[in-house]
């Protein structure tokens, strides 16, 4: 098996409101005449919405969650000053911040939202993963 991950598949409550939340945060949708998902390309990588209990019956699992999900979406930033204005954009549009912005234990500068379907986002500015002009990140050597 490769060494990469081709998509995020996140599970939403209604897809609608979700697909807008994220045209609100600025993210443009692509393959908008499929019906039932919304993709948003990110990168090198793909964030697709899918109603929950669709995306839990093609896995054949029970949608049942708790209040956290056991993962964080992390969106690094290029500057500290973005990591502020990404949230305050992001709370604009309907997102609960939990962690407001602050400087961090491993060196970096971040925070936290939950987006509309209570999935937790970390908006990061960390020195060694600042994203290129395609808005790629490479781990160092």
């Amino acid at each position: 098996m490769d060494q990469r991950i081709s998509m995020v598949s996140l599970g939403v409550e209604d897809l609608a409101r979700s697909t807008a939340f994220m045209e609100r945060l600025g993210w443009k949708r692509s393959m908008k005449d499929l019906p039932g998902i919304s993709f948003f390309q990110c990168g090198g990588i793909v964030v697709g919405l899918y109603p929950m209990a669709e995306l839990a019956k093609d896995a054949t699992v029970t949608d049942e969650r708790a209040s956290f999900h056991g993962f964080a979406l992390a969106y690094n930033t290029r500057s500290k000053q973005e990591v502020d204005a990404t949230l305050a954009e992001a709370e604009a549009a309907g997102a609960e911040i939990v962690k407001p912005a602050q400087e961090v234990f491993w060196g970096g500068y971040s925070g936290y939202f939950r987006d509309l379907d209570g999935h937790l986002w970390e908006v990061a500015w960390n020195e060694n993963l600042v994203p290129d002009e395609k808005g790629a990140v490479s781990l160092p050597d």
